[in-house]
């Protein structure tokens, strides 16, 4: 038994902050119906080819999933998600700003007829205030909250590599429904949860923030390298390869000396002697740091930072990761089914109990005449929602 077994989530979701937090749900047992578009679907599933011809981002975070391809412009569409609503533990929406509530799917709606059902509404900027009714894509909610300010070098500001804050909105939407679930167990009432991607990038970046208090200098932008801490980041070695190391603490900045610099005397020197000294001083430091380890090369590097238990790195790339001997030996590789054949697909994070879910990524629209049947609609009234294209 997994720990949502039993939990039933219809998602009016696309791209990525809603279909991230309902996959962890269908991870952990819960019957997660994706609603799509009829003829188009989830427009990230269009997003690019790159996994074996599908989506690199639907195959991420849609497994696990029925999808019920459904007209919601249309009276019978609707017809058609109200009963699903009436079995549902849980709505989740990112649809566009104030969709929902036109269509009638806002809470205090739903909660009159449905006491129990827990509704979680993801978007941009929230409910209310100025910004309510903005669109908002992941970089521009880098951008928008200070993200891009802090990232990248001296010369230039970067995006995340990944969609960070649709993942930090789709994290605390995941979270916070597991909270409302335990509250419902205790209550018997759903409530309503807003989550906004510019509060959750907020929340993450929680210690630039306080770093530039009061109006103070915000970390400088430091590339691959920490903005505050130094030595942490990538250093040269001498077969012209990258190694990650960081040191956190004068402790380690003395066995540093010792044991790698070969320079014990280094340790008091007054340029070095504390962290904000080494950073103040970051040049002189790098060009002692890179002439020890031009002496060796990136492996070799690595074999001595360990030994001395300086925390380190290596620069991996993603062909690095997919080959990962720490990943592979924890066996965290499963497979799942796709439309076009089977896929890789890395186990979630933790677990409890039992395995997690890890069903097939679904086709568009391949649930649809099942649930129909499920919910008793009859087979010439499914025919004819097909030809009307309402499914």
């Amino acid at each position: 038994m997994l720990p949502l077994d039993g939990i039933k989530v219809i998602a009016l979701e696309h791209a990525i902050a809603a279909p991230f937090a309902t996959r962890q749900l269908a991870d952990l047992g819960a019957r997660v119906i994706k609603i799509e578009r009829p003829g188009k679907g989830d427009f990230a599933r269009s997003y690019d080819t790159r996994a074996r011809g599908m989506s690199s981002h639907f195959v991420w975070t849609n497994r696990s999933k029925e999808s019920l391809t459904l007209d919601l412009k249309s009276p019978e569409g609707m017809d058609v998600l109200s009963k699903l609503i009436e079995g549902a533990d849980v709505l989740v929406q990112n649809l566009a700003p104030g969709a929902a509530d036109r269509m009638g799917l806002g809470f205090e709606t739903l909660h009159e007829i449905h006491s129990e059902l827990i509704v979680c509404n993801i978007s941009g900027y929230g409910p209310d205030g100025p910004e309510t009714n903005r669109k908002a894509y992941d970089l521009l909610v880098q951008a928008e909250a200070g993200f891009l300010s802090i990232t990248g070098t001296d010369a230039k500001p970067s995006k995340a590599g990944i969609s960070v804050a649709d993942i930090a909105a789709g994290m605390y939407a995941y979270t916070n429904i597991l909270a409302a679930l335990l509250q419902r167990g205790k209550t018997g009432l759903g409530i309503e949860i807003n989550i906004s991607m510019l509060e959750a990038l907020a929340e993450w970046i929680g210690y630039p923030m306080y770093y530039a208090t009061d109006g103070a200098e915000p970390p400088a932008r430091a590339g691959a390298a920490h903005a505050t801490i130094f030595p942490y980041g990538p250093f040269m070695a001498g077969d012209g390869k990258e190694v990650m190391f960081g040191l956190q603490n004068d402790r380690e900045w003395a066995v540093f000396c010792r044991d790698i610099l070969d320079a014990p005397a280094l340790e008091t020197d007054p340029r070095f002697e504390s962290n904000q000294a080494r950073a103040a001083n970051k040049l002189d430091l790098t060009a002692i740091i890179m002439a020890a380890f031009s002496e060796w090369n990136a492996e070799e590097v690595i074999v001595r930072l360990t030994a001395a238990g300086i925390a380190n790195a290596r620069m991996n790339d993603m062909a690095g990761l997919w080959a990962h001997p720490q990943i592979r030996a924890r066996d965290r590789w499963r497979e799942v089914s796709t439309p076009i054949g089977p896929m890789p697909a890395l186990l979630p994070p933790g677990g409890i109990g039992a395995e997690p879910r890890m069903d097939a990524i679904p086709a568009m629209g391949e649930h649809s005449r099942a649930i129909l049947e499920e919910l008793g609609i009859d087979s010439a009234s499914i025919e004819a929602l097909s030809k009307a294209r309402i499914i």
